[in-house]
C-alpha cells in the first residue's frame, strides 16, 4: 500500500506544481498559447468542466461536484480493490497513477471549478483541438495498467493458484 500511495503522491505533486507553474508564473491562462517545440508539444490553456474532451461538461456548479464525487469514489473503489486483491508491483503502480491523477484533478475542480489543461501535442499539418494535463496522462496510464494486468499468480484477483497436493480433498502421497 505504501508503493500506491508514494505513486499518488508524486502525481499529485508533479501535477499541481506543473499547473501552478503554467497558470501563476507563465500565465498561461492570460496568454492562451505557448509554443514549445510546435507542431509537437505546445501549451494551450483549456479549462475543462467536464471529463475527458469536455464530455458532461456544464456551467452548472452542481456538475462540478457531482464528477468531484464520481472521481472520489473511483478512487475509493481502487483503494478497495487493492486491499482485497493485493496486486503485485504493477497493479499497486498502476492504481496509483489512476488515484493520483483523480485526486490533481480533483483539486483543480475545488480551487479553481475546473481542471487545468494545457498540453497540446499535434502533427505537422494537424493541429490537435484538445489539450490534456499530467493527471490525465496518469490516470489513462493507469487505467491501461490495471485493466491489461496480468492476475499475480494465475488465480482470480491475484489469489494464488491452489496447490492440488495441499487440498484437503486430494488424494495423499505415500
Amino acid at each position: 500500500m505504501r508503493l500506491t500511495l508514494w505513486v499518488a503522491g508524486v502525481i499529485i505533486l508533479i501535477d499541481q506544481a506543473l499547473k501552478l507553474w503554467v497558470v501563476h508564473v507563465l500565465e498561461l491562462d492570460r496568454l492562451r498559447a505557448i509554443d514549445v517545440l510546435p507542431p509537437w508539444l505546445n501549451l494551450r490553456m483549456a479549462w475543462n468542466q467536464g471529463v475527458n474532451f469536455g464530455l458532461l461538461s456544464s456551467d452548472q456548479n452542481v456538475m462540478r461536484w457531482v464528477l468531484i464525487a464520481v472521481a472520489l469514489g473511483v478512487c475509493l473503489w481502487v483503494w478497495l480493490w487493492l486491499r482485497r486483491g493485493r496486486p503485485g508491483k504493477l497493479g499497486r503502480v498502476a492504481a496509483g497513477l489512476l488515484i493520483g491523477g483523480a485526486i490533481g484533478n480533483v483539486i483543480d475542480r475545488i480551487f479553481y471549478g475546473a481542471v487545468a489543461d494545457f498540453l497540446n501535442m499535434s502533427l505537422p499539418g494537424w493541429q490537435n483541438p484538445f489539450s490534456f494535463n499530467v493527471a490525465d496522462i496518469a490516470i489513462f496510464a493507469g487505467a491501461l495498467g490495471l485493466v491489461l494486468m496480468p492476475n499475480a499468480g494465475g488465480g482470480a484477483g491475484g489469489e494464488k493458484p491452489v496447490d492440488d497436493n495441499t487440498r484437503d480433498d486430494a488424494p495423499k502421497s505415500r
